[in-house]
């Protein structure tokens, strides 16, 4: 029996799951997909949010002021890409007073830093602001971060301390067992832990329920995304939103930790998970876009995608012990600014269960992990000296983002290992440049193959049924 079971290896679960083995526990994680960051965690803006929006005295207002100041320290243990590049909040003319009740709210939370600027100021920051544009609230503290980076490294430091990781593990029943719960999963696998966090991100409503517990609903709402090329990486300096309004923080535009420009997201109503796009979306987008910048370069557009926001009927984050049973813990309702509260978020969980169970810390747990895309970072001559001892690390695998056989090999063979193409992709961004994987994804097919002794019509884009091949061997 775990001490602690996680359910989600989203970023909140990988958080949870990293601060649990800094005490003596034994943990384990289970995720439904066959892959850590598979839902909201892989598809969001990447945002490390100031904190100036989140209602006053909610959860979302904590958390995210603690975890933006966690991040930096956060990201350089892990390895992860983190930018301080700051926030502007757009206002036109005649949205003065709205500008000023968001600057109030922010030095309410404890936001530090802010201020309003003209359009004089605004236009020296942005040269490509839109014309509209009158004034903005200017927060300095915001910051940019690869989501699903950020999710990888947490859960792999989390596995390289010693927690365990159960993919493919849907659970569809809990029952008490001595001493704690018992879950199974739709595999016909189970497990058994004396304390379970959900952490289910879209299904936490369904996982409570699991237990009995029905004292929560949660929502989805799909936001659609559209990726420019590197090229365009100088367009937008800064997060540049529009004032927020009941449905979210509206369309914006962003650099992203690895140099492309994003903008996005929709915010539709749904009544189930959906991840499709829609034309109509793209249409909002640009619409909305392009009152914040103007000359946005649209046909650098590389792909799209959409994730999915999953959000409370209490609309504030839900973190707390189950009132309908024992030794279950709610992390849930975790939407915006989730990805930003995620370290906060998760010391505070793996604090309360551990006081709950008595465990004292554990000494030698190691925060460091090593980044991902650590060869690149290299000079030249320590890259010949890599390939000198490792030859891998000379062939080019993927030519849009210079990824190596040699990272491909490792993000393999490090925790937690990759399976799958998008899990490759996630890891070492063979398939995230122009082409988006036309010239790199047969390479990379066959070191799958190869690594993990798959036949043709074995290999799959995310897990699941999502097979590349079918009709048996090439």
């Amino acid at each position: 029996m775990y001490d602690v079971a996680v359910i989600g290896a989203g970023v909140v679960g990988a958080f949870c799951a990293r601060e649990l083995k800094k005490y003596d526990l034994d943990v384990v994680v289970a995720e439904s997909a066959d892959d850590v960051a598979a839902g909201a965690s892989r598809a969001n803006s990447g945002i490390v949010h100031a904190g100036f929006d989140a209602p006053a005295g909610s959860l979302k207002a904590k958390f995210n002021l603690e975890g933006n100041r966690l991040m930096e320290e956060v990201c350089r243990e892990l390895g992860v890409k983190f930018y301080r590049n700051g926030s502007l909040v757009l206002a036109g003319k005649g949205q003065e007073e709205q500008l000023r009740a968001l600057f109030e709210r922010g030095i309410q939370n404890g936001v530090t830093g802010l201020r309003i600027v003209g359009r004089e100021e605004l236009a020296a920051m942005e040269p490509n602001v839109a014309e509209g544009a009158q004034s903005a609230l200017y927060a300095p503290t915001g910051g940019i971060v690869c989501p699903y980076g950020l999710t990888i490294a947490a859960m792999g430091n989390a596995m390289d301390n010693g927690a365990a990781l159960e993919c493919g593990f849907k659970a569809v029943s809990a029952e008490r067992c001595k001493g704690g719960w018992t879950l199974h999963a739709a595999s016909g696998k189970t497990l058994s832990a004396r304390i379970v966090i959900n952490c289910a991100g879209y299904g936490s409503e369904q996982v409570a329920a699991l237990f009995g517990d029905s004292s929560f609903r949660i929502g989805a709402r799909k936001g659609e995304y559209m990726l420019l090329d590197r090229s365009c990486g100088g367009f937008v300096r800064h997060t540049m939103f529009s004032l927020p309004t009941a449905a979210g923080k509206g369309v914006l535009l962003t650099p992203t930790a690895d140099g492309n420009v994003l903008v996005g997201p929709t915010s539709v109503e749904q009544a189930e998970y959906d991840t499709s796009v829609r034309r109509e979306g793209f249409d909002d987008i640009r619409a909305k876009a392009c009152l914040l910048m103007k000359d946005i370069p649209f046909s650098q557009t590389i792909t799209s995608f959409a994730g999915v926001r999953a959000y409370s009927d209490r609309h504030d984050f839900i973190v707390e012990w189950s009132a309908a049973c024992e030794g279950l813990f709610h992390v849930a309702g975790i939407e915006s600014p989730g990805l930003t509260s995620a370290p906060a978020l998760g010391a505070y969980a793996a604090k309360q269960v551990a006081e709950k169970l008595g465990a004292g810390k554990n000494s030698t747990f190691d925060p460091v992990r090593r980044p991902q895309h650590w060869f690149r970072s290299l000079t030249d001559e320590e890259k010949n000296e890599v390939i000198a001892r490792r030859p891998e690390y000379g062939k080019i695998v993927c030519r849009c983002e210079e990824v190596t056989l040699g990272e491909i090999v490792d993000a393999m063979r490090t925790n937690p290992p990759a399976r799958t193409l998008d899990g490759i992709k996630l890891r070492t961004r063979a398939g995230m440049g122009r082409c988006q994987s036309g010239f790199c994804q047969p390479g990379v097919f066959d070191i799958l193959r190869s690594e993990y002794g798959l036949q043709a019509d074995e290999v799959t884009k995310n897990g699941g049924k999502s097979f590349v091949i079918a009709g048996g061997e090439l």
